[in-house]
This record gives structure tokens, sequence and C-alpha cells, in this order.
């Protein structure tokens, strides 16, 4: 019988009290639980009223206790005293977090995720599953100049890629009515008036520190203007609403920023009006109703927090708990959307998965793995120190993953036919994984004349055809002249032969291995061919994704070393 949610709490509550030697935090304990059955997500509440009783009994245990507890309940959670634990990066604590907490994403749909969106959608995803509670989707689509429909779509097969644990999904777009419900509240409560000066003309009284005529209208008179703006009124430019700020703030920007604005085109694919909030406000209304409790985002936002805390004080509400991390310099691969449409409009790019870009979809090409990005991200933390990504350790993080399951092929770049003189026909027996013998082994039948690089021959006197036998190398008037040299491995490693890569002549599978830095055409097993969507490694070359084959040539996309 399948173990119900109180037993199963026990269980990893006995488990991180036996690994640490203390009673967990109740966080730590619901977000195993959320992490590993999602199905409780929703019944955060009652979990946690669950595990209140469940701590309580695991504190009453001695170490012993719960030792043999948790061995008759689940001995496959036991972790051996002598055995050496891999160490698992930990992010820091967050205040009043205990009980649970409620988190969020909110990308725009200007296009697709790229690897610096993950940080952000990684870091939240962290603390909702250590501590349980919510994680809201909420797509952030309240400017309809940036906006195309495919984007929804684009946008959503992320999300599913980087295998969030999200609890719900809010769409901006279907919230107007409420934007412009608390946009009237904000004004009757006499914290934003509607503002009809020209942008210029404001611009300069706010560096002169100077009330535009607008800002001392009465409230009816906003109010008259509001709804004129939701009638439609006013041509786009012509109005705006405005929060009361400090006019004499040290920073232009803090004075009376705007909060809605009129857009005529193009028109958005989801809702019908011309009255848009900007950020400062949807975000203010969105995470005080939707019950956001902490907010973890770059330091780049710093001055948009200071802004939102306006709009909070006005309305009484309690803002969350905000963490700001230092900025992320990712070099090498293009992120900017608007480069990349270009750039695809111009046939530059393939399309959003071309992997010369920096988009998730590019990187999942290739064979980035999602728990990898989420490794290396949770390895960059929250600190507020600035940073440069560091594409070799998500290509570390991605190895440790890959490494155990990637069969192995041989793939030859640049491929020349040669043939071995003397050569006894032979089949070699080269295992799919070094490491895994069980999962049987490729089978290359030698028959007098072989497919290698001549670049890897170039230069020595011996080398050795893995998993088959020796060659000698000789010249005979400029042309390379290649002759069997026995079977001894001995001998090969007493010449220091290397170890090359080679093919049968007749068992060879055209292929082309995709770079960012430019294309390599070659030759690798025909077996490669049935690997599409994995990940395999070129012996001596590299791991790389097998993505299709077509006509009679397969396409790899090269992942990393």
């Amino acid at each position: 019988m399948e173990p119900g949610p109180r037993d199963l709490l026990v269980m990893y509550a006995l488990q991180n009290a036996v690994r640490h030697r203390s009673v967990p935090k109740g966080g730590t304990v619901l977000g195993t639980l959320m992490g590993n059955h999602p199905e409780y997500r929703s019944r955060a509440k009652e979990m946690a009223a669950l595990l209140a009783d469940v701590l309580e009994e695991v504190e009453r245990m001695t170490p012993e206790e719960r030792e043999g507890r948790l061995t008759a309940l689940a001995p496959g959670l036991m972790v051996p005293k002598m055995q050496k634990r891999e160490r698992e990066s930990e992010l820091p604590d967050l205040e009043e977090a205990e009980h649970g907490v409620v988190m969020r994403f909110a990308p725009n749909p200007s296009g697709p995720l790229h690897i610096g969106h993950a940080r952000a959608a990684y870091l939240n995803d962290f603390y909702v599953r250590k501590y349980g509670g919510r994680y809201v989707l909420r797509i952030e689509d309240t400017d309809p100049r940036r906006i195309e429909r495919e984007n929804y779509d684009l946008l959503q097969s992320d999300i599913e890629w980087l295998d969030l644990a999200v609890t719900e999904t809010v769409y901006q777009s279907d919230r107007m009515d409420i934007y412009h419900e608390h946009g009237r509240r904000l004004i009757e409560l006499g914290g934003a008036y509607v503002c009809t000066c020209e942008a210029e003309r404001f611009r300069t009284l706010k560096l002169e520190k100077k009330a535009c005529p607008c800002r001392s209208a009465g409230i009816e008179e906003s109010l008259a203007l509001w709804d004129r703006m939701l009638a439609g009124a006013f041509a786009e430019g012509t109005v705006t609403v405005r929060v009361r700020t400090d006019l004499s703030h040290p920073d232009p920007a803090m004075r009376d920023f705007s909060i809605f604005r009129i857009v005529d085109a193009p028109p958005h694919p989801r809702c019908d009006t011309r009255v848009y909030p900007l950020m400062n406000f949807s975000v203010v209304i969105d995470d005080h109703l939707l019950g956001i409790t902490h907010v973890i985002r770059g330091k780049d936002h710093i001055a948009n927090t200071r802004r939102q805390e306006y709009i909070y004080t006005y309305f009484g509400w309690k803002p969350p708990y905000y963490r700001h991390y230092g900025r992320m310099s990712i070099e090498g691969l293009v992120l900017s959307t608007s480069a990349i449409k270009e750039g695809i409009r111009e046939g530059l790019y393939a399309g959003w998965d071309d992997i010369h870009l920096g988009t998730l979809k590019a990187i999942a090409r290739r064979g980035i793995l999602p728990k990898a990005v989420r490794n290396a991200m949770i390895d960059i933390g929250i600190g507020d120190t600035d940073i440069s990504f560091s594409w070799e350790n998500l290509y570390a993080k991605n190895k440790a993953l890959i490494d155990p399951v990637a069969n192995r092929y041989f793939f030859i770049p640049h491929p020349e036919r040669h043939l071995i003189g003397n050569a006894p026909d032979q089949t070699a027996h080269a295992l799919l994984h070094p490491n895994h013998p069980e999962r049987g082994s490729r089978d290359l039948m030698f028959s007098g004349e072989v497919f290698i690089s001549t670049d890897d021959i170039t230069g020595h006197k011996m080398v050795r055809l893995k998993d088959l036998f020796n060659v000698r190398i000789s010249q005979d008037e400029g042309i390379l002249r290649l002759s069997y040299a026995g079977d001894s491995l001995d001998e090969a490693r007493a010449a220091k032969a290397p170890i090359v890569q080679w093919l049968p002549a007749g068992e060879a599978q055209s292929c082309v291995l995709k770079k960012p830095n430019g294309n390599v055409d070659g030759l690798c097993e025909p077996a490669a061919a049935l690997e599409i969507g994995r990940v395999v490694q070129f012996e001596r070359v590299g791991f790389a994704r097998i993505d299709a084959v077509e006509d009679g040539i397969v396409q790899a996309y090269y992942a990393h070393r």
C-alpha cells in the first residue's frame, strides 16, 4: 500500500533528523514532500498542520530511536554513516519562511526565455521546494508592443523544459479590470492623479523639483479624467496617471512616476483595452492579491522596489520580503530578443533554437539538461556581487549528469580512406559505456580499409586503432603508407603510440557536428543514427545531441567536452 501524506512526512522528517542529528525545520521537510510528491502542493496548509504533529513526535525520540524507526519504515532513505555524501549547494535561509512561502517568476512574452532568465526561475523554485508553498508563474503581458501571440507558446514550452514547481499561472492581461479598479482607488486615496501635461514640460518641472499644474487638481477632477481615459477620450501620449511622491527626492526617477498610460496600437492579442498599467503598479497589485511573501530578483530592480513602496504605503499593505542579487553578465552567445528576431528575419539564425543563441531552446538542442542549468544557477546563488556567467561551470554540471548515461561512439572529423597493409580481418568490440559493460558493445568489422582523420596520424610512426590493433606509418614519396603492426597494447604503450578513432570503410555514416564556431563534416558509427533526441559521447571529441538524420546525414549538435 502506498504511504499517505503523514507517513511520508514522518519518513522525510526522520531522514533529515538522522542525517543532521537534530530536529529538522518544517520548511525543509515540506519542501522535500512537495518536491517528491507535487500532488500535495495544492494542500500545503493541510500538510503544514500534519507536519507540526510529526515534528513533535520526532523531537521526543532519541537518535537511536529515530534511526531504528527510519530503518523500519524506509530503509532506502538511510544514509550509511561511513558513506561519503555529495555536498549539495545550499542557499541562505529566507526570513519568515518557516511556514511556507509564496513566490513568483514573472517573465514577459516578448520571446522565448534565455539562460539569464533561468537564474530568477530556479532561485525562486529552490525556495518553494525548500519551504513548501506556492509558486506563481505570472506572465507580465501589459505592453502590447512587445507581444506576439506565438510567444505565449514559446514561453510555455520553456517553462515546461525548466521543470519548475509551478502551482498556478496568472496572465496580467486577464486582470485589467483589477488594475483599473485599483487605479481608481489609488486616485480616491489621494495617492495618484491624472496628468495631461506634455511629456517634455513635465520632465523640465520634475528636474526643477516643481509640481505640474495637474498635481494640485482635486480628487474629483482626477477621477473625471480617469473615467474619460477608460472611455477612450484621450490619444496615446496625451495623458498618464502619476503616483504622488516626494518631489524633492534626490533621484528624479522617483518623482511622481507614471503608473498608467494609453497605448493605441498594436491591439493586444488577449485583451481589449487602451489603458495599460505600467510595471511598478501591476506588480504591487498582483504581489499583494496573490499573497506573494518573498521576491527574489536582480539588483537592477532596487529602484523599482523603492517606487513600489510608495504604492504599498498608500494602500496600507505590507510589502513582501525582497532579496536583490547581483548582475550576471553573459558573454559568447546572443541574448537580445530584438537582435534575434532581426537575425531570424535576415536568415542569420535558423530559428529560436539556433546554437549561436543563448536561448533555452538553443541550449536544450545542444544537449544541456535543465537540471544542469538549475545546478549552475544555485551555485551562483543570491549574492549581491556582480559576476560573469561561467559556461565552463555549466558544462561541468551537465557532464556530471550525462557522462554516466551517454553511449560512446566514434566520430571521424575530415576523414580520409586508408588501406592498412598485411592486416588480418578482425572485429573490434567497443563498449557502449566503459563503466557499464552490461549495456553491451558496438561490433566494428575491419576488412582492409578504414576511415581515419589524417591529422590524428600525421607526425607519428605508430598509432593504435582504438579497440583494434597497432598500425605502423611510413611515407613513400609524400604518400602515407599504413601497415599492420600487431595486436599488443603493451607495445603501443611502449612506443607511446596515440590511440585514434577509426571506422570500417564499409560501415561509416555521414555526420555533421554542428558547433557555434562552425560545423565539422565527418563520419560516425551507423548506430549513432538510432540515438535521435539523446546525448552521446563522440570519443575524444566531446558530447553531442543527435538531432536528426537528414538525407542520410546524421545531424549532431555539439554540447561540450
